[in-house]
Parts: structure tokens; sequence; C-alpha cells
């Protein structure tokens, strides 16, 4: 039984970030065409350094909000347990 559970919850992590990667690649094409509107031809150099500094700065914050969001729930989960 804990095999299929395993096994499940792999699946399930797997389909979501299969999920989150599509996402991320339609929100690419997305903010590409909002630089190329801004900055013109996007393969210039100051172009591509600035979409890939505005996308770093949301993948960081993200990341920050996520793992505290994760830190949370972990700690609820151990105070319900303890209880």
């Amino acid at each position: 039984m804990a095999l299929s559970v395993d096994v499940i919850d792999k699946l399930a992590a797997l389909i979501t970030a299969a999920f989150g990667l599509v996402a991320a690649l339609a929100w690419n094409t997305a903010i590409q065409a909002v630089f190329k509107e801004i900055f013109g031809d996007q393969s210039s150099i100051p172009a591509m350094l600035g979409y890939a500094g505005f996308v770093t700065i949301i993948a960081v914050v993200f990341t920050i909000w996520i793992g505290a969001v994760s830190n949370k729930t972990k700690e609820k989960v151990v105070k319900v347990k303890k209880e």
C-alpha cells in the first residue's frame, strides 16, 4: 500500500512540474514579446540582459515566497502532530 502512495505522490509532483513548465514557457513568450515592444529587436544585448534580469528577479522572489509558505505549512503540521 505504501508503495502505491509513494508512486502517486511522485506522479503528482511530476505532473505538477510539467504544468509549471508549460506555464513558464507561455510566460516566457509573453514577456519576450513585451520586451521586444519596449527595446526593439530582442537579440540586442541590453534587451537580453534586461529580460534575463527581470526573469531572475521574479524567480528569486517567488522561490523565497514558496519557501516561506512551505515552512509555515510544515510548522503547522508539526504543531498538529504534537497535540
